[in-house]
This record gives structure tokens, C-alpha cells and sequence, in this order.
């Protein structure tokens, strides 16, 4: 088991994330439920409802966490609750009037993405003077860098999911349903630690040209091309891997040139690993390949994306996205060429960077795998 996180990890979550806001030029931070509350304090609201709930983190001032009243038997048992004061209001008052004290009237705040609209327009109405800007927008690296503890969770999770692929590579897939195929992945992930599965993505034949299809009814055949992408979250952090396999061992020249073209694109992606490259530049590279080989057209989504609390967070690997890499970051290699209406193939593996370039959390065989 990890080490679990202490009051003392929480408290300096806080003091760092106030610390950046004041260097972006912010007079502090508005964090909603969700996975910037969970990172910054530990607490997660039991049911997250139209009553406002807000961590407050202004420079030179205690954290502020506000929470209605019923609700603050929860907030004092967080892990991170020592090292916040906690404020309560009830029923039939305004929560912002609750707020309004703690925050400077001309001030500019970053707002957690996922913060109702009516909180934050009542938290406009009540400070009509003061400015307001995404969280991620404002502190897009908020959560971006891992330290130690976490990159061991994501150790683990990746580990996890690969021991669940590991156990489908053994599953009959002929004549079963895609969706049959999805809860034995389900049932894996959890028989090898997951607490919550996010997504079990079972593309059968033509439905594995969609990067994000929903596992069906179709019934999988001899000779399909299947794309497997799945994960979730264990001890709290994510895993997310893809992997391509074919039912039966003949394996048309098409599908396995397409699967060798995306092997030699998520493999030169991840050598090119390493701190100070650009996010843009990794997608650049695995592009360069699937180009060259004559399916750039085909390849149809960003090379990666960051996982920590959440499976998809910043950074992500796309054009436009200067970012250098830094050690400590974690992300998605995923590059995929989708053939409309024929099949599709994915690799994909979670990242991180260290200072000698690029380790994985995944490791399983990237060949193209076959199944009954």
C-alpha cells in the first residue's frame, strides 16, 4: 500500500498553489469540488449539489475552506482540514456573503474548471469589481508535476492495467459482444486494485476506427481487428492504456503494416522524451512517422494527454502547446490510425519524465496481439 498523504503534504500543496497564483499575477484561487479540491486539501463533498463548497487560497492569508453547515462534519474529518480554516453558512443566508470578506473586491481570481456557472455568477454579482479566469488557463501545471508518492501510484496503477490486459489476452472474443469483452476488462481492473473503472473501450472491426467508441452489441468475429483502451483509478490516480489485437492468428498485410507504422510512431515519440522538449514537439514527432508512412489523415486526435487524479488533466501533447517537459510530469503516447468503416490501432502507454528522458508505467508487448 502507498504512503497515504498527511496533513503536512496537503498543507503544502496549498502554500505552492498560492504561491504560483501570486507569480501568474492572481490575487488567489476559487477551488470548486472536484479533482483540484481532492489534490489541494483532500476533501471530496459526499454529494456535490447546487450549495456552494469553495476553497479559498489568497496570498498572505490562512486557506479558507467554505462549506455549508450540514455538510461540515465531512470537511473537518479531511486529511487536509487541519491546515484550513473552515467556515460553514446555513440554509436561507448567502454563501457568498460568506466569501466576499476573504476576497479583495478588485481582485482577479483563477476559478477551478468545473465551478457551477451560478456560483461563480453569484461570486460576480457580490464582487462586481473583481476578475475572473480558468484555473487551468491561469495554472495549467497546477497538478502537472508529480512528486514521489504520486508517481509510485502511477506506478501501481499502470502496473495494474497491465496485468488486466495480461488476463484479457486469455478471454474468448469470437462470437461474444463487445460488450461482454468490456466487463471482463472491468472485472479485471478491479481484481487487480482499481477502486472505479472509467472507461472500458472495446472497438471491434470498422467500430475500432473510432477513437472513443462506446462498447456495443456487434458480436466480434474471427479476423476483426480490436482496439482495447481502458483504465480507471487506483490508491486515487489513473491508469489509462491502449493496446490493438486481432482475433486469429491471420493477420491481414494491411492491418499489420498499419499496426507497425503506429508501433514506430509511439516508440519515437517516447525516445524523444526528455526535459525542456515541447509538449507540440512529441505530438510532432509521432505525426512525422504516421505522415511519412501515407496515413496522416487518418490520425485523427493529439498524441497524449496528462493522468494523475484524473485520466485526462494537463499536459497535453498537441500542436500548439509550448510547454517545455519538465521531471516529474506524466502523460499518454497514444498515437492511432482509424480507417473508416475497415478498423482502427492504437498504442498507447502512461509516461513520465525523468531527467535521463522517458520512463513507462505500462510494459506490456506492443506487438499486435492475438486472441481466440
Amino acid at each position: 500500500m502507498p504512503r497515504p498523504f498527511t496533513t503536512e503534504d496537503y498543507t503544502a500543496r496549498m502554500a505552492r498553489a498560492t504561491a504560483a497564483a501570486a507569480a501568474a499575477g492572481l490575487s488567489g484561487l476559487v477551488v470548486a469540488p472536484g479533482p483540484d479540491l481532492v489534490y489541494l486539501c483532500g476533501y471530496q463533498p459526499t454529494a456535490i449539489t447546487e450549495r456552494l463548497t469553495a476553497l479559498l487560497l489568497t496570498d498572505g492569508n490562512e486557506p479558507a475552506l467554505i462549506v455549508p453547515k450540514l455538510e461540515r462534519p465531512d470537511a473537518e474529518r479531511a486529511t487536509g482540514a487541519p491546515g484550513l480554516r473552515l467556515l460553514d453558512w446555513t440554509d436561507g443566508e448567502s454563501p457568498y456573503a460568506t466569501a466576499v470578506p476573504l476576497l479583495d473586491p478588485a481582485g482577479r481570481y483563477g476559478v477551478s474548471d468545473n465551478a457551477w456557472a451560478m456560483h461563480l455568477l453569484g461570486l460576480q454579482a457580490a464582487l462586481p469589481g473583481a476578475g475572473w479566469t480558468s484555473l487551468t488557463e491561469a495554472l495549467p501545471m497546477l497538478r502537472a508535476v508529480k512528486d514521489t508518492d504520486e508517481l509510485e501510484r502511477l506506478a501501481a496503477a499502470g502496473g495494474a492495467a497491465d496485468a488486466a490486459y495480461r488476463g484479457i489476452l486469455e478471454v474468448r472474443f469470437a462470437g461474444r459482444r463487445e460488450t461482454d469483452v468490456a466487463a471482463d476488462l472491468s472485472a479485471l481492473l478491479i481484481q487487480y486494485g482499481h477502486s472505479q473503472v472509467d472507461f472500458t473501450v472495446v472497438g471491434s472491426g470498422p467500430n475500432g476506427a473510432n477513437p472513443h467508441h462506446e462498447a456495443g452489441d456487434r458480436v466480434i468475429r474471427a479476423g476483426d481487428t480490436v482496439v482495447l483502451d481502458f483504465g480507471g483509478l487506483k490508491d486515487g490516480y489513473g491508469s489509462d492504456t491502449t493496446r490493438t489485437v486481432h482475433v486469429g492468428t491471420d493477420v491481414p498485410a494491411e492491418v499489420q503494416k498499419v499496426h507497425d507504422v503506429v508501433r514506430q510512431a509511439q516508440q519515437t515519440a517516447f525516445e524523444a522524451v526528455r526535459p525542456g522538449v515541447t509538449c507540440q514537439e512529441i505530438d510532432r514527432i509521432a505525426r512525422r512517422v504516421i505522415t511519412e508512412a501515407g496515413y496522416g489523415e487518418y490520425f485523427i486526435h493529439r498524441t497524449g494527454h496528462g493522468i494523475g487524479i484524473t485520466t485526462h488533466e494537463p499536459p497535453y501533447l498537441v500542436e500548439g502547446e509550448e510547454q517545455p517537459l519538465v521531471p516529474g510530469m506524466c502523460f499518454s503516447i497514444e498515437p492511432g490510425v482509424y480507417l473508416p468503416g475497415r478498423f482502427g490501432v492504437r498504442i498507447e502507454d502512461i509516461v513520465t519524465v525523468t531527467e535521463q528522458g522517458g520512463r513507462r508505467f505500462n510494459n506490456t508487448p506492443h506487438e499486435l496481439g492475438t486472441v481466440a
